[in-house]
């Protein structure tokens, strides 16, 4: 039986493991091994062990034959499968919302929408931790949304969809820059035009405005829209230079 000590030890590691994959600092289809992950979180073997096979289970982290762990890879065809999920839970949590919601729900968006249009992110220039605040922001805002829907399993769902979106979306915002350092201009302007409209404002503006107004069936459209915007974004990261591009560094510096 695992001791008080252990068990609090492996819960630090997962944690910390889990909070650098959604956030890719640990980069999708990266290598994971013991050895560089125990230095860099000065954590043991064991509870890395323990904390990779959680992750495996989440879908997080992948396990290589012979040759240990590694990063879940971001693909093209997981991307479409996880927005057709999303469109089936998280359209009929919003048209719940909607319903049920309140004025403390009312007040709630509008400040999730507020707190989200104070990040001036420029998409070409943007640093980690500017892409950060943002992806946090804008996390908020959809949870506000759907925070007055009464299905906890749907809710339940949403959350981990989301967790796996967020690694996409995360890398998604990282790729053009990726490409220019490496020198990769084909496709370039594509790529960034479909985040800086993904990203836009204006989107959630009018999703906002359509919710409180309780136009379900507007809301609904523009909440299907937007969540195709992801997979625009890796069409054309993915048609304008091949692959989108994976930094070769194991773990962030």
């Amino acid at each position: 039986m695992q001791d008080q000590g252990q068990s609090t030890k492996t819960e630090s590691a997962y944690r910390l493991l889990r909070r650098d994959i959604l956030a890719t600092r640990l980069r999708p289809g990266a290598p994971m091994k013991l050895s560089a992950l125990r230095d860099r979180y000065e954590l043991g073997w064991t509870p890395l062990r323990e904390a990779l096979s959680r992750l495996e289970a989440e879908g997080l982290v992948t396990a290589i034959s012979n040759r240990g762990f590694a990063v879940a890879p971001v693909s093209r065809e997981e991307l479409e499968d996880l927005t057709r999920a999303r469109l089936v839970v998280e359209v009929p949590l919003l048209l719940e919302a909607i319903e049920n919601g309140g004025s403390d729900w009312e007040s709630a968006v509008v400040t999730a929408h507020y707190r989200l249009s104070r990040c001036k992110l420029v998409v070409e220039t943007a640093t980690e931790s500017e892409i950060d605040e943002w992806d946090e922001k804008h996390t908020a805002f959809h949870a506000a949304l759907i925070s007055a829907a009464r299905s906890t399993w749907l809710l339940r769902f949403q959350a981990t969809i989301s967790d796996q979106l967020r690694r996409h979306h995360r890398f998604l915002s990282l790729a053009p820059a990726i490409r220019a350092a490496e020198g990769r201009s084909e496709g370039y302007e594509e790529a960034v035009a479909a985040l800086r409209d993904a990203m836009a404002i204006e989107h959630h503006t009018e999703l906002m405005e359509a919710a409180l107004d309780r136009n379900a069936s507007h809301a609904q459209a523009l909440m299907a829209d937007h969540i195709g915007f992801t997979v625009n974004v890796y069409v054309q990261s993915e048609d304008g230079g091949g692959a989108l591009p994976v930094p070769r560094t194991q773990l962030p510096k």
